[in-house]
C-alpha cells in the first residue's frame, strides 16, 4: 500500500519505471515535482505515467511541457480522473487481502478492467468495486459469467466515454479555437462547458441503463414464459438461444467512398444508421454491432427479421442519391457471450448476406419455413449456393415484397448511387448506351478509366 507521504526520486522511479535521469528532466520542464527539491507527491506518479503514455504516442517532453504551460493539459486530466486528489493506492496483494478474493483472481479482474497502462495502481474505488464482485461470487454468480459482465462494462462504457471525450473535443474545443480564442481563453471556456457536461454524464448513464434494463427484463420474462408454454429443450451448453440473425449493409459502399471521399460516405452511413435503428425498433429487434456500413441485427423470430430487412431496403429506395441495400437472414441456435452472439449460425447469416446483390434480401431454408406465413412477402427459390467458409451449400431464397414497384432510378456506374432523373448531374453516351452520374467527379473518373466500370 502507498500512502500520502512524499516520495523520493528513487521511490518514484521504482513505482513508475522511469529512470531518475528522465524524471529529473521532466521536473526541469515543469511537468513533475510541486514539492521540495527531489521530493515528489502521489500525484507525480500519476503524472509520470501519463507523460510516458504521451511519449509512447510520439509526443516529446518539450511538447507536453508547452501544452501544460498553455492549457494545463496534465492538470486538467488529473482533476477529472481524480477529483478528490490522488490518494492512497494498493498492490494486488493488498487488494486481495482487503477484499477476501484470491490474489490470482484479483490479478485477472484487474487485467480485465485496467487501462492500457500496465503499471496502473489500484485505488480505493477499485477496491470497493472488487468487494461488490466478491459478494456476487459468494452468492453463486459464476466466475465465467462475472468476467463476461466485466468485459461488457469495459467495452460498452469505454465506448460511451470515448464518444463523450472525442465529440466534445471535435465539436466544442476545436470550434472555440477556430473562433479565435487564445490559449487561456480556450481553457477557461472549455472548463466551463466540460464542467456542465460532466454533471450530466452519470445521470445519463443511469437513465439509459434503466431503459436498457427494462427492455432486457421484458426479454427475460419471455424466456421464463417459454418454460410454461410447454417442454423446453435445454441445451448442454449454457446461454444458448434460438434467434434470427440478420446482416444488412450498403451494396456499393467501397466505390462510393473512393469516389466521394470519407466525409460524404460518412454522411450516407449516418443516414443509413438512422433508418436501420428506426425500423429495427419497430420490429422489436436489436442492433448488436455496427462495423462501417454493416449492421448485425438479432430478432426473436424470423418473420420480424425478414420484414425489417425488406422495409429498410424499401425505405432507402426513396432516399435521394442513396445506394442500394443488401442483406441476409438465418435462424438457429447461437451462443450468447460477452453481450454478443457467436456460433456457426452467425457465420452462416454473414455469408448469406455477402452473397446478396443490390436490393436483395437472401434467407436460408430455416427462415423460409418459419416465415412462410408472412403477408405480402414471397420467397423465390435460388437453389443451393456454395458460400465461402461453409462446408455445406445452404439452400437460399430471395425474400421479396409482393407488388413492389420498381423506381425510375438509374445507377451511377462509379459510386453506385441510385439517382432519380432530377438528381442526375451529368450524362455520357458510351457505345450507344447512356450512363448517368451523380457528379462531375464520377463522370471524370469514368472517362479516365471506363474499363474499370463496365457492367
Amino acid at each position: 500500500m502507498s500512502t500520502h507521504r512524499d516520495l523520493t526520486l528513487e521511490e518514484l522511479s521504482e513505482r513508475t519505471g522511469a529512470s531518475p535521469q528522465v524524471l529529473r528532466e521532466w521536473r526541469s520542464l515543469g511537468l513533475l515535482g510541486a514539492t521540495a527539491e527531489d521530493r515528489y507527491g502521489p500525484e507525480d506518479a500519476e503524472r509520470a505515467r501519463i507523460i510516458e503514455l504521451c511519449i509512447r504516442r510520439g509526443f516529446g517532453a518539450e511538447v507536453i511541457s508547452r501544452a501544460e504551460a498553455r492549457e494545463r493539459i496534465l492538470r486538467r486530466y488529473l482533476d477529472q480522473v481524480f477529483p478528490g486528489g490522488v490518494g492512497v493506492t494498493y498492490s494486488l496483494e493488498d487488494t486481495a487481502r482487503m477484499t477476501g478474493l484470491d490474489t490470482e483472481l484479483v490479478k485477472r479482474l484487474w487485467e480485465a478492467i485496467r487501462s492500457e497502462d500496465p503499471d496502473e495502481r489500484i485505488h480505493p474505488e477499485d477496491v470497493e468495486m472488487l468487494r461488490g464482485w466478491k459478494v456476487a461470487l459468494d452468492a453463486g454468480f459464476p466466475e465465467e459469467a462475472l468476467f463476461q459482465v466485466v468485459r461488457v462494462y469495459v467495452d460498452a462504457l469505454g465506448r460511451v466515454a470515448e464518444a463523450e471525450a472525442h465529440l466534445f473535443h471535435f465539436y466544442v474545443h476545436e470550434r472555440l479555437k477556430d473562433a479565435g480564442l487564445s490559449g487561456p481563453q480556450v481553457v477557461a471556456a472549455t472548463e466551463v462547458a466540460s464542467g456542465r457536461m460532466r454533471e450530466l454524464i452519470e445521470p445519463a448513464v443511469l437513465y439509459f441503463h434503466r431503459r436498457g434494463m427494462a427492455r432486457a427484463l421484458r426479454e427475460d420474462m419471455l424466456l421464463h414464459l417459454a418454460e410454461y408454454a410447454g417442454p423446453v429443450d435445454r441445451p448442454d451448453t449454457p446461454a444458448q438461444l434460438r434467434l434470427a440473425i440478420a446482416f444488412l449493409d450498403l451494396a456499393s459502399f467501397t466505390p462510393l467512398t473512393e469516389s466521394m471521399g470519407d466525409v460524404a460516405a460518412a454522411e450516407v452511413v449516418e443516414r443509413f444508421s438512422e433508418l436501420v435503428r428506426e425500423v429495427v425498433n419497430r420490429y422489436h429487434g436489436r442492433v448488436v454491432e455496427r462495423i462501417g456500413d454493416a449492421f448485425m441485427l438479432v430478432f426473436s423470430e424470423p418473420r420480424s427479421a425478414v420484414a425489417c430487412a425488406l422495409e429498410v431496403d424499401s425505405r432507402t429506395t426513396v432516399e435521394p442519391q442513396f445506394t442500394a441495400v443488401r442483406g441476409g437472414v438465418h435462424f438457429g441456435p447461437v451462443l450468447y457471450r460477452e453481450g454478443g452472439y457467436v456460433g456457426s449460425n452467425v457465420n452462416i447469416a454473414s455469408r448469406v448476406a455477402g452473397e446478396a446483390r443490390r436490393h436483395q434480401v437472401l434467407v436460408t431454408a430455416a427462415v423460409r419455413t418459419e416465415a412462410s406465413g408472412l403477408p405480402d412477402v414471397e420467397f423465390v427459390p435460388l437453389g443451393r449456393r456454395a458460400l465461402k467458409g461453409l462446408a455445406e451449400s445452404p439452400e437460399l431464397f430471395e425474400a421479396r415484397a409482393r407488388g413492389r414497384k420498381s423506381t425510375a432510378k438509374v445507377i451511377d456506374p462509379v459510386c453506385g448511387m441510385e439517382l432519380a432523373p432530377a438528381e442526375v448531374a451529368a450524362r455520357l453516351s458510351v457505345e450507344g448506351s447512356e450512363r448517368a452520374f451523380c457528379s462531375e467527379t464520377c463522370l471524370r473518373m469514368f472517362v479516365e478509366a471506363p474499363q474499370k466500370y463496365r457492367r
